[in-house]
């Protein structure tokens, strides 16, 4: 019996609790192969596929099903290799078959650079869906910022002034923390509505279809809640999480204690991080529930925790580096051009300017316009690889894509 949910078709929003496509109690006969070029995808979650390793032989039963959803053990598919695929390799050799790509990965288990290659690909073969959506967003959000940071600087420079005593320098503290609060929930809100649109607009590139910015919205909006609560639910985990383990040791005044929490809740933190790193798309893609997409991400995690590390962390060293060269440039602009040079900021004047604020807000909206589809696309498309891995997504991808046949024995 499979518990596993399906990949939803983009643009529906089954109720919770049930499968697209299905009556609840009824059962349902098998759906027959799409025809070549349906967009839509497959309603049901293929079984858990076990993948065989060259060199094994599963064991199968007499006859195999050559319809249905999962993967049939001693069936010829993308995850095993051999000569029965018709590819060179006598008895004892094993040939690797090329895999379908009807998109931008090929439909099989993914390496590093395939993962890195096809974020990269959506970014430059589907530019007129993922560029709106992040130039819009990214935008909006520092306009806001610059705005809000512009007032709150004044404010702190008038605190600050000659004139200025205890009650205005606590106002303006008071004010500062507030700010940058506000600017902080812009941020992620913003990030929150890109991830979800980008998430539709992968999951579309990887069986070779476009989307629109229409089409992504569409299919994004009855999700967003869910994933705005998701990631305030990950942000309040971690904070209880630090004053449970931090908190004790700064009301004893003890700072042996305290930094032996901090030292134990940072590398828990990371932990925690990377096992629920793929809880958006399954929120998104499944058309899940917020407990269901945590539980989901931590299955597909699971045995695989230190490659998904590995792949995340260098993701965000690359998007790291990009954005401070891109940004770099505008701040040293923004130095000497409207903030009085060193002298100037040594001293803390001319930092408050608009042009000290809105240049290096230029960069950081070119630097987040890049920055932000290549961490989306790649957490999506390590998704679909855990899928592929453990649940043979690539089988109902191929047929959702309209390829015939794929997976089945060949004459």
């Amino acid at each position: 019996m499979n518990d596993s949910p399906g990949w939803a078709t983009p643009g529906s929003s089954p109720s919770d609790g049930e499968r697209p496509g299905t009556e609840s109690g009824a059962q349902q006969p098998a759906q027959p192969t799409p025809p070549a070029g349906d967009p839509k995808w497959s309603a049901e979650q293929p079984p858990p596929g076990q993948w065989s390793s060259p060199g094994t032989t599963p064991e199968a039963p007499q006859s195999q099903p050559t319809t249905g959803w999962g993967r049939q053990p001693g069936t010829p598919q993308t995850g095993q290799y051999g000569p029965q695929h018709g590819y060179p390799g006598g008895p004892g050799q094993w040939g690797q078959p090329p895999a379908a790509k009807p998109g931008v990965i090929p439909l099989r288990p993914l390496g590093l650079g395939e993962i890195l290659d096809g974020a990269v690909a959506t970014m430059r073969t589907h530019w007129r869906a993922v560029l709106p959506i992040t130039l819009v967003v990214a935008t909006v959000v520092q306009v806001i910022s610059v705005i809000v940071q512009k007032f709150m600087l004044d404010d702190l420079a008038f605190a600050t002034g000659p004139n200025a005593g205890p009650e205005e320098l606590i106002d303006s503290l008071g004010s500062t923390l507030g700010a940058s609060a506000v600017i902080q929930f812009i941020q992620v809100l913003g990030t929150i509505v890109v991830t979800a649109m980008l998430t539709m607009v992968f999951s579309r590139a990887v069986l070779g279809q476009h989307s629109s910015v229409s089409d992504a919205w569409r299919e994004a909006r009855p999700q967003l809640l869910r994933l705005i609560g998701l990631t305030l639910l990950m942000a309040l985990g971690a904070i209880l999480l630090g004053a449970i383990l931090i908190l004790p040791g700064v009301l004893a005044d003890s700072v042996g204690l305290a930094v032996l929490g901090f030292v134990v809740w940072l590398p828990l933190l990371v932990w925690l991080g990377i096992k629920f790193t793929l809880a958006s798309p399954a929120l998104m893609l499944e058309k899940s529930t917020v407990l269901k997409a945590f539980t989901r991400s931590s299955k597909l995690v699971k045995d695989t925790w230190w490659r998904i590390f590995g792949i995340t962390l260098l993701t965000a060293v690359i998007a790291f580096f990009i954005s401070g060269m891109i940004v770099a440039p505008f701040q040293i602009i923004s130095l000497f051009a409207f903030s009085g040079g060193l002298d100037a900021m040594a001293d803390g004047t001319g930092m408050n300017s608009w042009g000290a604020l809105i240049a290096p807000a230029i960069g950081l909206i070119i630097a987040q316009t890049i920055v932000m589809p290549f961490q989306s696309g790649v957490t999506v498309l390590l998704y679909v690889d855990q899928r592929i891995r453990r649940e043979g997504l690539d089988l109902e991808l191929a047929r959702a894509a309209g390829l015939e046949n794929y997976g089945t024995t060949g004459g």
